[in-house]
């Protein structure tokens, strides 16, 4: 494992570029595989990178089951509706 320590700082140009990227819709989901398990990226922006596909994998996961939930009680619901 490198000494994460000697890691260069990013500057905010850096940065910056790295926002527009991942705001281009289907290049982001790429980009952020690509930055984040690449051995040649910086630590900072990889770690941002491994943190941000792990909070989308969160976000989906809550979508579906909450969705999931409101549309088995929207179901259950429409059921008796009509009685």
């Amino acid at each position: 494992m490198e000494n994460r320590s000697s890691a260069p700082v990013m500057s905010l140009g850096d940065w910056i570029i790295t926002f527009i990227v991942l705001a281009i819709p289907l290049v982001n989901i790429v980009m952020l595989f690509v930055w984040g398990f690449s051995s040649s990226t910086n630590p900072n922006k990889s770690n941002f990178c491994k943190a941000y596909l792990i909070l989308a994998l969160v976000a989906i996961v809550l979508f579906f089951l909450f969705g999931g939930l409101a549309f088995m009680s929207a179901m259950s619901g429409a059921g008796s509706a009509g009685a």
